[in-house]
């Protein structure tokens, strides 16, 4: 993938179809360690052991539109030619946690992308999903916890004209975390 927000999206649509009410994601850049982390946390079905051995085996799927599961098998090879690593942890009925570290400053790291948009597109989908997300580069640190903007909002949902308007504003603000590493 040309971005890496496009296999954090991925991540975050496999938390929605695992029926997570909850997902977590932390990006972390620590540039004196030369190291960029993804982790992606859900509170879904989790998975079992033999479903844990398998998933990175690009010819298995536990979807039935295809016969194929790419998502993980190429986030894994992503980290990995850039002299990182990829790690999964699932226990069915208490969720899964996805974590990719990188070399930050490798050639082949693919850039961050627009984490805001796969953000939103989650957020804005047909399923209430509670998310936090929370990005530290360089000594900054963007937070967003969709538990303390529902209870602001009361009754309006996120997908509220005025509301979406906000999120892409409040979501294009970690780009400025990003842009602080330049």
């Amino acid at each position: 993938m040309r971005e890496l927000a496009l296999h954090v999206l991925d991540l975050l649509e496999n938390a929605v179809d695992a029926h997570a009410n909850r997902i977590e994601l932390y990006i972390d850049e620590d540039l004196a360690r030369d190291i960029l982390s993804i982790t992606v946390k859900d509170d879904g079905r989790g998975m079992t052991k033999e479903t844990l051995s398998r998933v990175l085996d690009p010819f298995y799927t536990t979807r039935t539109t295809r016969h194929v599961g790419l998502g993980l098998p190429l986030f894994a090879a992503a980290a990995q030619r850039c002299n990182g690593s990829l790690s999964i942890d699932s226990e069915p009925g208490v969720g899964t946690v996805v974590t990719a570290v990188f070399q930050h400053s490798h050639i082949d790291r693919a850039p961050l992308g627009n984490v805001g948009a796969s953000l939103l597109a989650v957020l804005l989908s047909d399923r209430p999903i509670d998310l936090y997300y929370r990005h530290q580069a360089n000594g900054q640190c963007f937070e967003l916890d969709t538990v303390a903007i529902r209870e602001q909002l009361a009754d309006v949902p996120l997908s509220h004209p005025l509301v979406r308007e906000w999120l892409q504003e409040v979501l294009a603000d970690d780009l400025h975390v990003q842009q602080a590493l330049l």
